[in-house]
């Protein structure tokens, strides 16, 4: 099945990129997101997407393209977390907090097959569009179903690699990293170890940012011990 004969077509204005894929304008309602690389399923990102917000997770909505690299999904027209924190509008340890309770409600949804959950696997500030009703999940390419303490390993180690970079907001993040551990965590060893493993072997990503995994896992591994001390409510 086609939408409308999008798939394979260029579609209206260019809304914004990443580093695999392009966001188009289809009309007021919905985008079409084009995998540039030819990694992605959309189908089968789409039936994730589908059957989380099912379920009440906050995932935009989804309609077949027919194609394996154009996902069409709701137009989503409010900031994403990062552009929300970079304007003031939001502090670091609420964003912390928010990816904390985006993570534990998407860890409580039943997984379509034999796996424990549904991880989501690129949880971050900047695949979080915060709408006036609340947070949308975006850029489910990743998910897949497994153990939550990997889910949360990858944030953490994302969040770590920021954290300990050179870069501006490098503050900001370990006060989010900080936030997510602390409230409390499902973070495992393992799923800290193999998330290192991943974002090591990712092909996105530049020898600057492996080179930064080291650091990022000491500081995990800190901050985590840290939260693990601090009195339950």
């Amino acid at each position: 099945m086609t939408t409308g004969g999008i798939a394979g077509r260029q579609p209206g204005r260019l809304l914004g990129s990443g580093r695999t894929a392009d966001v188009y304008e289809l009309d007021g309602a919905w985008v079409l997101r084009r995998d540039r690389e030819g990694w992605a399923d959309a189908a089968a990102e789409g039936a994730v997407m589908a059957h989380v917000r099912a379920h009440g997770y906050p995932a935009p909505a989804v309609r077949p393209s027919g194609s394996r690299t154009d996902l069409v999904m709701e137009r989503l027209d409010g900031p994403t977390m990062l552009q929300a924190f970079a304007a003031g509008a939001l502090d670091a340890a609420e964003a912390g907090a928010t990816l904390a309770g985006l993570l534990r409600a998407l860890h409580a949804v039943p997984a379509p097959g034999a796996g424990p959950s549904v991880l989501h696997l690129d949880l971050h500030p900047d695949n979080v569009v915060l709408m006036p009703d609340g947070p949308r999940v975006i850029d489910w390419a990743t998910a897949q179903e497994g153990d939550p303490g990997l889910d949360w390993g990858m944030s953490a180690v994302i969040l770590a690699q920021v954290a300990v970079s050179a870069e501006p907001i490098a503050a900001p993040a370990h006060a989010m990293l900080a936030a997510l551990l602390t409230d409390p965590s499902d973070l495992t060893r393992e799923g800290l170890t193999e998330a290192l493993r991943r974002r090591a072997a990712n092909p996105t990503m530049t020898v600057e940012e492996v080179g930064l995994l080291g650091e990022a896992e000491e500081l995990v591994r800190s901050l985590a011990q840290v939260a693990e001390r601090r009195p339950t409510a």
